[in-house]
């Protein structure tokens, strides 16, 4: 749910009776946006002086999260992390920085902050911290990656001050650090990762390694949306069309790993909570509309594996969903 969806009464009353009338029983809601603004007004110091709460979407976050627990809501907060263009404005060194010189910018014209900065990493934990302390349940971490592309942007940016790590390496250790805090105060971390995660033997050149990433979030979400993956992917020829085919393949794997994480390297690994598709991909083709019947398939398709949450997006905040 956007803070827009959030900050509508009407709206958000829809959803909330969506809730009241199915098994659903959870909330995400965006905590710092794409364009790198919060939904609500801040007391954190940072966020007031780059402006990043000067329109909030959300006139009252606490109230609003005291009506959602009323209705034994689980709620989760969501913050877009490395894609911050707001940010980035405002402190350009703190920005991917290009070769070429300034601030490299991705296809869109965004710019990404650099994950191995510690001001960085700190602003964003310092959000999920005040986050936390509102009374989100959970904070989840999006875009807690570099951009994609990986071997293309590697050419182009020079990054900062890596301490010889890795990019596995450094956003594992900032999805471990966010962890440790939030859980002290008895906070869930989860993060979002591609779908293709749950297969792909490295880490995609954005850094999102299966293993580095469940062993350090209470909850990993990889986003198997079935019209994200090429043709043939897992030998489905048009994967739009066939969403239970791609859900079975991509939770196999993401079960098979955390069972060898478990079993060989003795950690706990994180719970499989995969995102789903609630939207209908009119860019690919051939497409099909995606309403209750497409999203009951990949449920079923994700239960059939063994995982029994997930998580359902879509861009107007519209789901077509029955129990």
């Amino acid at each position: 749910m956007s803070g827009w969806v959030a900050g509508s009464k009407k709206r958000l009353n829809q959803l909330i009776a969506l809730i009241e009338r199915t098994d659903l029983n959870a909330m995400v809601i965006d905590v710092k946006n794409d364009y790198g603004k919060l939904t609500y007004r801040s007391d954190l110091s940072q966020i007031k002086s780059i402006g990043a709460d000067n329109e909030p979407a959300i006139s009252d976050v606490r109230q609003l999260l005291q009506k959602l627990k009323k209705k034994n809501i689980y709620v989760i907060g969501r913050i877009v992390t490395f894609k911050d263009p707001l940010y980035a404005r405002k402190y350009p060194s703190m920005a991917l920085q290009s070769r070429s010189g300034g601030v490299w910018q991705d296809t869109q014209g965004h710019a990404w902050l650099d994950p191995y900065q510690p001001a960085v990493r700190s602003y964003n934990q310092s959000i999920a911290m005040e986050a936390a302390s509102l009374g989100f349940d959970e904070i989840q971490f999006d875009y807690v990656r570099f951009p994609d592309n990986g071997a293309k942007v590697d050419r182009e940016v020079r990054y900062s001050g890596h301490s010889n790590k890795t990019k596995p390496e450094i956003i594992s250790q900032f999805l471990h650090e966010s962890r440790v805090k939030m859980n002290r105060q008895g906070v869930r971390v989860s993060a979002d990762v591609f779908g293709l995660v749950t297969s792909s033997p490295n880490d995609m050149g954005i850094g999102q390694s299966w293993r580095g990433i469940t062993s350090s979030v209470d909850v990993i979400s990889p986003m198997t949306y079935p019209s994200h993956y090429s043709t043939g992917m897992y030998g489905v020829k048009q994967p739009d069309l066939a969403p239970a085919a791609i859900i079975k393949h991509a939770m196999k794997d993401a079960q098979e790993r955390n069972k060898y994480i478990s079993r060989e390297r003795k950690q706990r690994p994180a719970e499989i909570r995969p995102w789903l598709q609630g939207f209908t991909a009119t860019w690919v083709h051939p497409h099909q509309q995606y309403q209750s019947e497409q999203i009951r398939k990949q449920v079923e398709a994700a239960k059939a594996q063994g995982i029994k949450q997930f998580l359902l997006w879509s861009s107007n905040c519209k789901y077509d969903y029955r129990s």
